[in-house]
């Protein structure tokens, strides 16, 4: 991906750019090494292709240091963001796609329909307020649900979270805590940590499980003293 493709794929592009400036930056300035390692591009793509939508005011960019979103490119983030979800709460609830399996079908669908259909499937789903991994969807003006952000890496032995989302759309990360029957609404406690090894070990659903703390840190939710706890 870089700053020089023409046409619908260049729409494609700005459209990608925008949603990983908010996603990675959540909605603050993102770096440009952070937005080349998220898109899997050079950091002289990521420049060049910054420059350019600063220049269609898409966003505000200095070198060396990362964009922000201007109101323009927050709004059409949010938009994309809010077609990607909802077709990944599609894929999952009616076509049987597994929560690890629909980053990639998204991503390409997002490109290819229209305001109108992205209603309807809203409207079709319920007007859900996550997606099957947590994440909030936008609402239709741009507003965002409230979602639990604390981290399981940064509570103590015998604190609970309520997982509320699994802030990473890396596949096999997603398979690996599905099978760890770690998944939004489900109640991890933090039995012990070894910060020598950089390991948070933690009981869900009656078993054992051994993380690590980067993958700890993608486990969000809201504290809780019991299974009823929210």
């Amino acid at each position: 991906m870089n700053g020089d493709v023409p046409g619908s794929a260049l729409s494609t592009a700005i459209g990608d750019y925008l949603k990983a400036i908010w996603i990675v930056g959540q909605g603050e300035r993102a770096t440009t090494s952070a937005l080349a390692e998220h898109l899997s591009v050079s950091a002289s793509s990521v420049s060049g292709m910054l420059a350019r939508l600063q220049a269609q005011g898409w966003v505000t960019y200095e070198r060396y240091k990362g964009a922000t979103l201007t109101e323009r490119g927050a709004a059409e983030a949010l938009r994309l963001l809010r077609r990607h979800r909802l077709i990944e709460t599609f894929l999952i609830e009616y076509l049987s796609y597994t929560w690890d399996e629909v980053h990639e079908e998204a991503e390409a669908l997002e490109h290819a329909i229209s305001d109108r259909f992205t209603e309807r499937l809203a409207e079709r789903l319920g007007h859900p307020t996550h997606d099957p991994h947590g994440d909030p969807i936008p609402t239709r003006r741009g507003g965002l649900p409230r979602t639990p952000d604390l981290a399981l890496d940064e509570l103590e032995v015998g604190d609970r979270l309520r997982v509320a989302r699994l802030r990473t759309q890396d596949a096999s990360l997603l398979a690996h805590l599905d099978a760890l029957r770690i998944r939004p609404g489900q109640v991890v406690t933090v039995v012990r940590r070894t910060p020598e090894a950089g390991v948070v070990h933690v009981l869900v659903d009656g078993h054992e499980a051994v993380l690590s703390q980067p993958v700890a840190g993608v486990v969000r939710g809201a504290r809780g003293k019991g299974e009823g706890a929210a």
